[in-house]
């Protein structure tokens, strides 16, 4: 039996079947459906898109899977070499997972063990943003900020290691005032909080937080699993302020395959080079680098750049906040518009209760939460597309 996620087994509803996919579209067996949230925010391309296919097609020909303990091949070789040319500045050093929390865990390890390697044992702390999400492991769940996920942590008491604060400029100063010397690191989800209900907050703030970072020696982690490749209107919001760490998952492989990346820049890499061996990274997920993975990156990053994929995103904001423009309702406390991502947020979860089922019955497949019904679209939609879902939203 599969146990399915985020669901209470015994009162869930029968999931959609989806018998194919093409396109920005899903198949039932009675149902067309456009996907509005691109499975979980990563089928940038669409599916079954013929590019992406030949690319697993051509390297499932030679082999699926190596280990990278010991081994190594070239789509791994290619693709850590893309992404030190394709991301800013001197994010170079790519420590490739399967999964974006574990990304995530590898980023705090990373962080943490910096300043081990340095004998500054103090530095223990993590400061996060309230409301965060960054995965539903242990150590994600400790840094993240949101019941609905993270209650189960009541269980192992109060954590004294992690600070959560608002994305408020003071509140940030305040915080490295008063722990900034046992600080390893700030994690932030850049511009857009998704999971933790679309929220959305202006750069000011990560540029604060930069030159905090610099001044108190802490280092920056961005977590763009939702974020990156687009999703703000940005290429990667690492491109307007430099993180120390970067995360990358989701949309990296066009959604097709699990696989995540934490990429480090030169100055955490030599923390960990040394010719002591207890100084060396010690983690090494079993799927890591996966060929398929790789080789399926690498093509989807190719179509992202020579189809230039930010003018689609750009347009689906200026079609977003066309069809959103004077869209308002006493029952709606918000719309939000942010690149390729709007929510709207309403007071009583009621309100929006039974929206799935409407959706569906409307030809879009969409996953409302708590207060916020959204979308995150794939970026290859056709307007009268996208005017279709956000029809559907404001009806």
């Amino acid at each position: 039996m599969i146990w399915y996620p985020y669901e209470q087994m015994k009162t869930m509803k029968a999931p959609y079947k989806i018998v194919n996919a093409e396109g920005v579209y899903l198949y039932t067996e009675g149902q067309k459906l456009i996907d509005s949230i691109s499975s979980w925010w990563s089928v940038i391309h669409g599916y079954k898109h013929p590019e992406l296919n030949r690319a697993v097609e051509t390297q499932l020909e030679k082999f699926a899977h190596v280990m990278l303990g010991g081994l190594t091949h070239e789509p791994v070789q290619r693709l850590s070499d893309k992404l030190a040319s394709f991301l800013p500045r001197d994010l170079d050093y790519c420590f490739f997972s399967d999964s974006g929390s574990v990304a995530v865990e590898v980023a705090l390890k990373m962080a943490l063990q910096y300043y081990m390697n340095r004998e500054e044992t103090q530095r223990t702390m993590v400061l996060a943003l309230e409301h965060a999400y960054h995965g539903d492991t242990f150590k994600t769940l400790e840094v993240g900020d949101d019941e609905e996920y993270h209650f189960i942590l009541k269980a192992s008491g109060e954590n004294k290691r992690v600070i959560h604060i608002p994305t408020h400029i003071d509140a940030l100063e305040q915080a490295f005032t008063k722990y900034h010397d046992r600080l390893n690191c700030f994690i932030v989800e850049p511009l857009l909080q998704a999971a933790g209900g679309m929220r959305m907050y202006d750069i000011s703030f990560l540029k604060r937080a930069r030159e905090l970072c610099d001044q108190y020696d802490v280092l920056l982690v961005f977590d763009e699993i939702a974020t990156g490749f687009g999703r703000t209107g940005n290429r990667f919001v690492a491109d307007l302020v430099l993180p120390d760490i970067l995360v990358l998952g989701k949309a990296l492989t066009g959604g097709y395959i699990g696989h995540a990346a934490t990429v480090a820049n030169c100055k955490v890499y030599e923390g960990f080079y040394d010719d002591n061996f207890t100084h060396a990274l010690m983690h090494g997920p079993t799927f890591m680098g996966n060929a398929l993975a790789c080789s399926v990156t690498l093509k989807s990053i190719k179509l992202f750049e020579i189809q230039d994929y930010m003018s689609k995103i750009h347009r689906i904001e200026k079609i977003t906040r066309r069809e959103m423009n004077g869209f308002s309702d006493p029952r709606v406390k918000e719309v939000r518009i942010m690149g390729a991502c709007v929510c709207i947020e309403v007071y009583d979860s009621d309100t929006i209760k039974g929206y799935q089922q409407f959706a569906y019955e409307h030809g879009v497949f969409s996953r409302p939460f708590l207060n916020y019904m959204y979308a995150m679209v794939p970026y290859v939609i056709k307007e009268k597309e996208l005017v279709r879902v956000l029809s559907t939203m404001k009806e």
